[in-house]
Formats: C-alpha cells, structure tokens, sequence
C-alpha cells in the first residue's frame, strides 16, 4: 500500500534493528485518512472470506480494526483486553500473549459472548513481529468455537518469525506492508 509505505518512510523511525516507530501517523498519533485507506484495504483482502467478526487486541490495534470493520459493512469489533475488570463476567476465553513492544506477558480475555460459537472471525492489528499476539487471539477463536478466516496486519516485520510461523500453520495473512531490515536508523521495506 503506497501511501502506507511513504508514510513509514518519511516519518517513521527504526530503533536499533528491530523498532519500527510510527506513532507520529499509526499508534500514538493518528493520520486518520491513511487509517481509513488501511481499513479499505484490508476490508477489500478479506471481503470474500465474509468476517462476522473483527477481533484486535488492545489498546494500538483498535484504531485499525474498527476502520476495517466499517469498510466492512460494520461488522462488530472485539478487542481483547489485558486485564480482568471488575464488571467482566468470568465466562471469558484467555490466552497467555508476550508482548515484544512492552517485554511483558499479558493474559488476554475476550467475554465468550462476545465470540459467537460459529462466528467467522478476521483478526486485525497493526503491527506483527514474533506473532504471539496473533496466536493469542487464534487462541482465543479456538476455545469459542470461531473459524479465523484471516489474519490483516499494518505493517508486518518480516525478519522477525511471525509471519513465517502463521504462513506455516497455513492461516491467510495480509500485510499492508512488510519492513525486512532496519539498518542505521532507516528503514527497508519489501517491495509490493
């Protein structure tokens, strides 16, 4: 997605060899036409597989499912959340997820109300690095009954095992665009 790709070139940031910092347009600050045109596109990859369900974790993935769901038709979005709360029922599906941005574990919940049995769920988040967030809510989809039709994801670190790993396992898997180096501060994409 060019307009995608532009933007992490000229305002993002690679830290180290693995950091890619976009949170002046996507996860702190949000260029919100760019948002919708990654919803559109997402919405059109995954449109023939007919998603009931859009499910992202929190907090940074939410901005990005719910613009995909709307391209969608408005089909419900679900975000898992990272800690139990007091008005949460204790009928929830939960999955144990290492974050690599925050370098913690979370339990991830979702109310299996939520989550219809038979529901066909398109998993959506912004960014996919070592994939454990992703197998998370796969997780999840599985102790609820629920297909995953697919996986969208923002931007994709494709020198981390995510994305390989899920390929693996056979799941469909779209990125918007896919970084395969960081070297001295700049950034390298795949080329579409």
């Amino acid at each position: 997605m060019q307009a995608l790709r532009e933007a992490i070139m000229t305002q993002g940031m690679g830290l180290g060899t693995d950091i890619v910092k976009v949170d002046m347009f996507l996860n702190h600050r949000i260029d919100t036409a760019l948002l919708f045109d990654m919803g559109k596109e997402l919405a059109e990859r995954f449109r023939e597989d007919r998603p009931d369900v859009v499910l992202t974790v929190e907090a940074s993935g939410i901005a990005i499912a719910v613009a995909a769901a709307h391209a969608l038709g408005d089909v419900p979005v679900v975000f898992a959340k990272k800690g139990a709360t007091v008005v949460q029922s204790p009928d929830v599906a939960q999955a144990k997820v290492y974050s690599f941005t925050h370098k913690r574990e979370n339990v991830i919940r979702v109310e299996k109300k939520y989550l219809p049995a038979g529901s066909r769920v398109l998993i959506i988040d912004d960014f996919l690095a070592d994939g454990q967030a992703c197998q998370g809510m796969m997780a999840l989809c599985a102790q609820v009954d629920c297909p995953v039709v697919g996986i969208g994801i923002g931007i994709e670190k494709g020198f981390m095992p995510g994305g390989k790993n899920l390929r693996a396992m056979g799941v469909k898997l779209s990125s918007l665009a896919v970084v395969t180096a960081i070297r001295d501060g700049h950034i390298l994409l795949a080329d579409d």
